[in-house]
């Protein structure tokens, strides 16, 4: 499946011709299960580029698409017709040539934003994939050790939400993402991840985020709002067929 984003966007002449190489799911068209993937499609959307998007089957990739990037797996993009492979350099790549005044700048203001939740999906994955009953319990417990920080983050308010002159002292933070009221290149990092692990671990273990974790419930909430979330993430469908094989049953 190949599309142009936004829909019937119009490229100026001077504009860079970017296409960006995702996972398909199942179906060999449809947007797969990565959440490198969906990083670097929610970047792209966010900046304000047009951009086409190509869904890659890697049980029949194409013969164009493996000499175009021979022995490399998506997510990849090609910037007037170079070819780059590594997300983390594509990400600092295109925060670097699609700059404002012409494109959004992405980067947080916060650092501690960019490692907010950073230890959240190595924790998921060992819960899902183990398969010892009297290990469950404590690996459970460490994922939501995981989340409670990342709650307590999003509940305290940045330093640019308190007001120095203001006798009131501002207890809870009420902004819509990591950063502030706007997606930043650290959103695009981490809710990919947080949405698969909320889709799998309650397919394959009953396990959902606490509803009194109000800051990522808040968080997830607002991400559900923006088209620049929904209209890149995988299907859930496809989220749990990916994790079928992965997600171990508990076997005494």
């Amino acid at each position: 499946m190949s599309l142009s984003v936004p829909q019937n966007g119009m490229r100026g002449a001077t504009e860079p011709v970017i296409e960006l190489f995702v996972k398909a799911g199942t179906d060999g068209e449809s947007i797969g299960n990565c959440p490198f993937s969906q990083r670097l499609f929610m970047i792209l959307w966010l900046k304000g580029v047009v951009f086409n998007v190509t869904t890659v089957d890697l049980k029949r990739k194409p013969a164009d698409l493996q000499n175009l990037a021979p022995g490399t797996h998506p997510p990849f993009i090609t910037y007037n017709g170079e070819v780059k492979t590594d997300v983390n350099k594509i990400e600092e790549f295109l925060e670097d040539v699609l700059n404002p005044p012409k494109y959004n700048k992405l980067a947080t203001r916060h650092p501690e934003s960019n490692t907010a939740g950073m230890d959240i999906f190595a924790k998921f994955s060992a819960f899902i994939k183990n398969s010892k009953p009297d290990a469950n319990e404590a690996l459970e417990r460490g994922l939501l050790k995981t989340l409670q920080k990342l709650d307590e983050y999003l509940n305290s308010p940045l330093p640019d939400e308190i007001d120095h002159h203001s006798t009131e002292d501002v207890k809870m933070s009420t902004r819509h993402f990591l950063d502030g009221d706007e997606m930043t290149l650290a959103d695009c990092n981490l809710l990919p991840k947080l949405h698969i692990l909320k889709v799998v671990a309650k397919k394959y273990r009953g396990f959902e985020i606490p509803k009194d974790m109000r800051g990522i419930c808040r968080y997830l909430a607002n991400a559900y709002s923006r088209e620049e979330f929904t209209n890149t993430c995988p299907s859930e469908k496809e989220i749990e067929i990916a994790y079928a094989d992965v997600a171990k049953r508990l076997v005494k």
